[in-house]
């Protein structure tokens, strides 16, 4: 059995059925194939898992015609504060400070949990063909496009296959693009836990001496943390009971929202760099973590991924409707000019900063803490460091500017 479509994605996620929703919004026959064999995500219960979605990325959810419905899901982050930080001790006495006050267009950003997410996508993707509990196992190029093999035999037709897949991307590696990148070292414990004051809609990012801590503020009297620790520390941490688990956390916490308890299950995960060396391959893109896994330092993993979306979306809508083959390696080439700097360099951003953060020598903590001062107090700096954050600067896409293709 054959099937053809404009472009065929690899990996049910959360960033591949953003792009095939953005595809099928311009009229693009578009098929999304999911290893997943239904949507357990969409169907469970609260389990710790967030994200903090940048500006850009909630106006990207506009204009797909999703946020209205995740609007009263999502937590604001009105203030974010940054600073050195030790056990018992808090923050340092200069964090660098961010305030969505000083910003225009609203919010620095809002918390989401991912089953509000991912049910939101899952749920509006009858606006494509999505395939359900088989995986793309081969792939072949075709003077007319790409034959793309499933595990249960099919083959599917395409002028173009996107790989959003993940960091083990099967895509990238058919393909023969390569990755560079290292082990961190360091492994995430992540968390939810309810706390007794009210958290006011900020977000903390506390750099501790083996890697950064966040706190990020979930609806309610809840917040989502991310515990970032040498991974022999956190191998022992995770296999921890939930009292134990707790013990450990709270004074790296600190006392600033009284006490706290857990609220979810809790999740570790190593951390590492790894880019691939080409975003695009003949008749193959990658996006997401198949193009760049960074480190969890400010969240802005699912951010680059979307923004990923939003460029690939665009130049093949732009070629498509000059009539030019979507699949061609100088239309490719287009969304990797765009893409593939961009996130290098923010990726390579956020290594440099976990290295120059993650250990407590004094001179460098006394150097790195009075830069945070020097950058908080300069208006138009600490306004621009909070607009990248926010993902809105730089060049952007249509759909990060909340535009329809």
């Amino acid at each position: 059995m054959e099937q053809d479509f404009d472009v065929v994605i690899a990996g049910g996620g959360l960033v591949g059925p953003a792009l095939g929703l953005a595809l099928a919004g311009a009229g693009l026959q578009v098929a999304v194939v999911d290893p997943a064999p239904r949507a357990e995500r969409a169907e469970e219960g609260f389990d710790g898992r967030a994200y903090a979605l940048a500006a850009g990325s909630q106006r990207m959810l506009a204009a797909l015609g999703l946020w209205d419905d995740l609007a009263p899901e999502s937590q604001p982050i009105l203030k974010v504060v940054a600073a050195d930080g030790r056990a018992g001790e808090g923050c340092a006495p200069w964090p660098l400070r961010f305030d969505a006050a000083e910003m225009e267009g609203g919010p620095l950003g809002f918390m989401l949990e991912d089953r509000f997410l991912y049910a939101a996508l899952r749920g509006a993707m009858d606006r494509l063909t999505l395939i359900a509990g088989v995986a793309v196992n081969s792939q072949h190029e075709t003077p007319a496009g790409i034959e793309v093999g499933l595990s249960d035999g099919r083959m599917l037709r395409a002028r173009l296959l996107v790989g959003a897949d993940g960091r083990r991307s099967g895509v990238a590696v058919r393909a023969g693009i390569t990755r560079s990148g290292h082990d961190y070292g360091q492994t995430a414990l992540v968390a939810a836990i309810a706390h007794e004051r009210p958290h006011e809609g900020t977000a903390y990012q506390m750099f501790m001496s083996t890697g950064p801590l966040a706190i990020l503020p979930l609806t309610g009297n809840r917040s989502s943390v991310v515990w970032s620790e040498r991974s022999a520390a956190a191998d022992a941490i995770a296999k921890l009971g939930d009292a134990d688990f707790l013990g450990l956390l709270a004074p790296r916490f600190g006392d600033f929202l009284g006490e706290i308890s857990l609220c979810g299950p809790r999740f570790s995960y190593p951390l590492g760099l790894t880019l691939a060396d080409s975003y695009v391959a003949p008749r193959v893109a990658l996006v997401g973590d198949a193009a760049h896994g960074v480190h969890p330092i400010a969240g802005q993993g699912l951010n680059m991924g979307l923004r990923d979306v939003a460029a690939l979306a665009e130049v093949l809508v732009r070629a498509r409707r000059l009539g030019m083959d979507i699949g061609r390696f100088e239309v490719l080439e287009q969304y990797q000019q765009w893409r593939r700097f961009d996130a290098t360099t923010m990726g390579l951003g956020m290594d440099a900063v976990n290295r120059l953060f993650s250990n407590d020598n004094p001179i460098l903590r006394a150097a790195r803490d009075v830069g945070m001062g020097l950058v908080g107090a300069v208006g138009p700096l600490r306004r621009a460091f909070a607009r990248e954050a926010a993902g809105t600067a730089g060049a952007l896409p249509r759909l990060m500017r909340g535009q329809a293709l």
